[in-house]
């Protein structure tokens, strides 16, 4: 599911913290503005099989 919440892509440059909005572009600047929840899966986890086993252990025990 993508996030409705955007974050100014230029915020490091034209701004002093994070702008986020819900609009394609910037309320300030008029940058664009990219999703800003990171990815839920990476398909190159290296450590997914080991956060899985220590899960079903917690789940288990």
């Amino acid at each position: 599911m993508k996030s409705d919440i955007r974050v100014c892509a230029d915020w490091q440059a034209a701004h002093e913290r994070p702008v986020y909005t819900l609009d394609d572009t910037c309320p300030d600047c008029g940058a664009d503005a990219v999703n800003s929840a990171p990815a839920p899966y990476d398909p190159e986890d290296h450590y997914g099989e080991y956060r899985r086993r220590a899960k079903r252990r917690r789940r288990d025990a």
